[in-house]
């Protein structure tokens, strides 16, 4: 199973900001296990969406270099107020450090303006080829595959904010 943490882009500033949305529904199965009589978005799946939201930021800085984008390093992950069924839990990530190999960002996530998770993420891009050439073609399927949920996202619609 994939979890696609991220279901709208609200804002884009190239190579400093995204600001990304996850809605939250009932229908989402693992509401049924987490809790059961109280469902709440896991804090592992928030960070996820912190995770996949400054995944975006590098795929569009880069120009979509990198089939795999993946989480090095979380510091400092601290929770704040639940994300319930019917809220969206808006995502910031904010670049410290973006290179061709890695990056670094500062991340929250809110739930009408509480914070609902914060951290420090270390993300490390890569592609398959790099340790197999063979496996380039995987490598480019994957980033078209990409390149069609960034369009689905609204990422075409939406302009850079100025700074």
């Amino acid at each position: 199973m994939k979890f696609i943490l991220v279901d709208q882009l609200l804002a884009l500033e190239p190579g400093q900001r995204i600001v990304t949305a996850k809605n939250v529904s009932l229908a989402e199965e693992y509401l049924a296990d987490h809790f059961p009589g109280f469902p709440v978005l896991p804090g592992v799946l928030m960070l996820e969406a912190a995770v996949q939201s400054a995944a975006w930021l590098v795929r569009q800085h880069s120009g979509f270099a990198h089939s795999l984008i993946v989480l090095k390093q979380a510091r400092g992950v601290r929770y704040g107020n639940f994300v319930a069924p019917g809220h969206t839990l808006v995502m910031t990530a904010e670049v410290v450090q973006l290179g061709p190999k890695s990056s670094s960002f500062k991340i929250r996530g809110t739930v009408d303006d509480a914070t609902a998770v914060q951290a420090r993420l270390e993300l490390a891009h890569l592609n398959l080829a790099d340790t197999d050439p063979a496996l380039a073609p995987l490598d480019a399927a994957a980033i078209a595959a990409l390149k069609q949920r960034w369009n689905v996202l609204g990422a075409g619609a939406r302009a850079a904010l100025p700074a």
